[in-house]
């Protein structure tokens, strides 16, 4: 299941390797993405001994043969250097992106008297993702710089180095989901980072806390994609046009962040720039007069629009700016090319046609729960879209008389139903089982961050003979390799 979910929704990955079990000393390092109501998906989860180069570039290798050559358009990191050197190997054609949360959380320590000056504090957080361009970021940067005398700063000249890692206005071409930070990996490891004892094996990890959240997130996944295709959503405006449109083929989640923009859009304006064979520039001006952007925009035959705020390119979504001029021009519904897939309700169902279609009679016989998921899916759907329409549900009835009567001449001249039964009931059963335990070298202990050192210790109980806190042996923070910055 993670191998599928990857091929539907592996354009973007989090990879983050902030965690460690304690028995074996072991980095976690899960492979994390969004679904197409933006929960937490993993695509896979690995243990490494070390943050070496090598370690990671043997990692990114093995994980893309098995996703069969699959590779990423976008990547988020922390700060590691030996990640951004494996990534840059072994995923050259990737953009590579920091998580700006664990950036901010090491800048706070280089700001110094900075730290509590807001103008300067908002300017870094434009720099960061408030310049809707290179040229404005440039801007931005330059007058930050020249106003607190940073010139001679060789942290923020660094920072300044790697700029397209992780200022938005350098990324606005490739896909991200709208992500910014890590913190999709760093939530997937409180949820399976349980508190756990010198002792934890791997055995335990895996069959404990790692099996419960990837069960829980499965059960949450279905319990939306159930959702989605029997409930029509709330909205504060009528479900008409492009509304109603949106609603029937992305998910609520999406939906509603579609119907944000649309409702932004109303309080757009626009003017029409130029006019050339059938092409025209527009300049649409938000409600405050000062922010704009040009739109480009074509009613030929295949309806053409793009908007120099890149939202689409970036999120997958239509920005308010695009909405304005379709709205404008009387376009009803949302055009093919402008839907995502992996945002809709019908995300899954192409690689669900492409596996059964590759598989023999016997293997299709033995999936039995993906495909009665499947099939009832679809079928309740097909219920829904009927049952307004009087010579629809007589369609779909006269449907279930016929295909009842064929199944069950099929099944009445079959030899028997018990092969088919101990196919669907027989399961692989994996057992996973615990490495002997290495001895490690150097400290166990971690450098603590900038932030840690000013917070006050907890008293430890009396009652632990060995002083040892185990509240505070989770899968928690390693010692940091050497940074980009």
């Amino acid at each position: 299941m993670m191998k599928e979910d990857y091929m539907i929704y592996g354009d973007v990955l989090v990879f983050d390797t902030t965690y460690r079990t304690n028995k074996y000393n072991l980095i976690c390092a899960p492979f994390v993405g969004a679904n197409n109501h933006r929960q937490n998906v993993m695509f896979g989860f690995a243990f490494i001994s070390n943050e070496k180069t090598e370690s990671f570039e043997w990692l990114f290798e093995v994980f893309t043969k098995s996703m069969e050559g699959k590779t990423p358009v976008t990547v988020f990191t922390d700060q590691d250097l030996a990640i951004a050197s494996a990534l840059e190997k072994v995923f050259p054609k990737a953009r590579h992106r920091l998580c700006l949360w664990h950036l901010y959380q090491n800048a706070v320590s280089h700001f110094g008297k900075l730290k509590g000056d807001k103008i300067f504090n908002d300017l870094f957080n434009k720099c960061m993702s408030g310049c809707s361009n290179e040229g404005q970021f440039e801007e931005c940067w330059s007058s930050m710089i020249s106003t607190y005398c940073l010139q001679d700063n060789r942290w923020f000249r660094r920072l300044y180095g790697i700029r397209e890692k992780w200022s938005t206005a350098f990324n606005k071409d490739f896909f991200s989901t709208g992500t910014v930070t890590s913190q999709r990996s760093e939530s997937t490891n409180h949820s399976i980072g349980f508190k756990a004892k010198p002792t934890t094996s791997l055995s335990e990890f895996y069959n404990g806390a790692f099996k419960k959240a990837l069960n829980r997130w499965r059960d949450t996944e279905k319990m939306r994609d159930f959702q989605c295709s029997k409930a029509i959503p709330n909205s504060t405006i009528p479900l008409t046009g492009f509304l109603k449109h949106a609603s029937e083929v992305y998910t609520l989640t999406v939906f509603k962040d579609f119907e944000a923009e649309l409702i932004k859009s109303f309080g757009t304006s626009c003017k029409m720039v130029h006019y050339e064979d059938g092409v025209t520039l527009y300049n649409v001006v938000h409600d405050d007069g000062v922010t704009a952007y040009d739109v480009v925009f074509s009613s030929s035959v295949n309806t053409f629009i793009t908007c120099s705020c890149k939202m689409f390119e970036e999120c997958g979504l239509l920005c308010r700016h695009c909405l304005r001029i379709f709205h404008m021009h009387s376009v009803q519904k949302i055009p093919d090319c402008y839907i995502k897939r992996r945002w809709t309700k019908f995300a899954k169902e192409a690689l669900w046609d492409r596996r059964e279609g590759g598989l023999e009679p016997s293997d299709k016989v033995g999936n039995c729960v993906g495909w009665r998921s499947e099939i009832m899916r679809r079928y309740y759907n097909l219920v829904l879209k009927a049952q307004k329409n009087n010579e629809a549900r007589a369609v779909l009835e006269k449907g279930y008389t016929r295909d009842n009567a064929e199944v069950d001449t099929l099944m009445t001249t079959a030899d028997s139903n018990e092969e088919g039964n101990s196919v669907c009931s027989s399961r692989s059963v994996v057992t996973i089982l615990d490495p002997t335990t290495a001895v490690t070298k150097g400290r166990k202990a971690r450098h603590k961050s900038f932030l840690e050192k000013g917070k006050k210790r907890k008293n430890t109980s009396s009652s632990n003979p060995s002083n040892v806190v185990y509240q505070s042996k989770e899968f928690g923070t390693v010692t940091p390799n050497p940074r980009l910055f």
